[in-house]
């Protein structure tokens, strides 16, 4: 009998691999292997809709567990994948079972980064990655009066965001000198540090954390790196993550800040798939190696090793898209825009509906939407059927862009919204 695929992570990315195998025919085992006690849930939720309560854990679920049984996913939770013997084919998990596979897909994920100061690990200094974290966070936020968010990435701004909305005093403490500043341009990076300041919240820009302040081991603040202190009942941590490439590596899989795969996601062992946090690739428009920290890039990553399995292959080309959403600001990004020599701005910042067209000479690379749903969409059905338009368009307030849609080869320009 064939042993299948067999899936480490039961995060969104090792649900879809399985989900995808289903849906395309694959009649051979499918097992997802996950170390937290819960069905596969949505993580985006968490540090937004799930902590302000307007959400439940049950409503997270990704599928119920009818679904698995429906389609004969064999679902293994609560424990953990220890050992790849990669001339077995076979994973051993911490209770002591082993997992023969004739495909292995590795969707391990990533870590959140440790805030590494003396007092890090007192009492009142929480993470968010999972379901269980941001229920710990749930249980101390109501009673906190003051926060410390360490971090003005997205993570940390959705945390500072939601603290504003119950009425906390939230200082935000950011290394860079603007938030988001890996992610976004310059002005997008202004428009929401005035709206967290216009929402009470205090932004320190260029400041680091040199140690978390405790009393009897419980947190009372943080001083920074020149002196400064601020009192704090909670600190939260949003500073990054790394990889989770500890199980690969110990399997001697090659790594590259991440377990390296080509562009069919295919690991060093050609029985060995890799998607996710925990995978980087050769982008197909640069073809540099790049990870991703998306929903989006598991998903259609999934999908793609799913396809191969499946017997369909195709080299994963999906244009990255990402989204943050803080109270009333939904913030939506397509493309990489790392490479961007010149910006348009389309929209009134004075409104709060506005974007900003990123540009490599009059190539268009990616947008930035704020409140502007239709120019996200358009952005992601140009760039997916490889087309641009000029700067001088992007600047143009008369310019159609459900007529520049329409002049697409019809899969790759649907109808769009609003």
């Amino acid at each position: 009998m064939a042993a299948g695929t067999l899936i480490i992570g039961a995060g969104q990315g090792g649900y879809q691999v399985a989900a995808s195998l289903r849906e395309a025919g694959y009649a051979e085992p499918v097992t997802i292997v996950g170390d937290e006690p819960t069905l596969p849930y949505q993580r985006p939720p968490l540090s937004k809709a799930y902590l302000l309560g307007d959400t439940t854990a049950d409503r997270l679920l990704l599928r119920p567990q009818s679904y698995y049984d429906k389609h004969a996913i064999a679902l293994v939770t609560g424990d953990r994948a220890v050992a790849i013997d990669r001339p077995g084919r076979r994973v051993t998990l911490a209770s002591g079972t082993t997992i023969p596979y004739d495909h292995l897909v590795l969707a391990t994920g990533a870590q959140n980064r440790k805030l590494p100061v003396p007092g890090a690990d007192s009492d009142g200094v929480l993470y968010l990655r999972t379901l269980a974290d941001a229920d710990a966070i749930k249980e101390r936020f109501h009673a906190a009066e003051s926060i410390v968010v360490a971090g003005a990435g997205f993570i940390g701004l959705e945390l500072a965001a939601v603290a504003s909305k119950y009425g906390k005093q939230v200082t935000v403490v950011e290394a860079l000198s603007r938030c988001m500043s890996r992610a976004v341009s310059p002005a997008v990076s202004q428009f929401f540090a005035e709206a967290h300041t216009a929402w009470g919240n205090r932004l320190m820009l260029d400041a680091r954390i040199a140690a978390v302040d405790s009393t009897d081991g419980r947190v009372s603040g943080v001083t920074t790196a020149d002196g400064r202190t601020i009192p704090a009942d909670l600190v939260l941590v949003g500073i990054g993550i790394v990889p989770e490439t500890a199980l690969a590596q110990a399997a001697g899989l090659t790594l590259d800040n991440g377990i390296a795969v080509d562009g069919h996601l295919v690991s060093s062992d050609p029985n060995v798939s890799a998607i996710g946090d925990c995978a980087s690739f050769p982008d197909a428009s640069t073809g540099k190696r790049v990870r991703l920290e998306s929903v989006q890039n598991a998903v259609d990553q999934g999908r793609c090793v799913a396809a191969r399995l499946a017997g369909r292959p195709n080299a994963y080309a999906a244009i990255p898209w990402f989204w943050s959403d803080q109270r009333d600001l939904k913030l939506q990004m397509v493309g990489l825009t790392a490479a961007c020599e010149r910006t348009v701005l389309r929209g009134a910042v004075g409104e709060r509906a506005f974007s900003v067209f990123c540009f490599t000479g009059d190539r268009l690379i990616g947008i930035e939407s704020v409140n502007r749903a239709a120019d996200h969409m358009f952005g992601r059905r140009l760039l997916a059927a490889g087309q641009s338009i000029t700067p001088e368009e992007a600047a143009d307030p008369s310019f159609d862009f459900k007529a520049r849609l329409a002049t697409l080869p019809r899969a790759a320009a649907p109808v769009m919204a609003g």
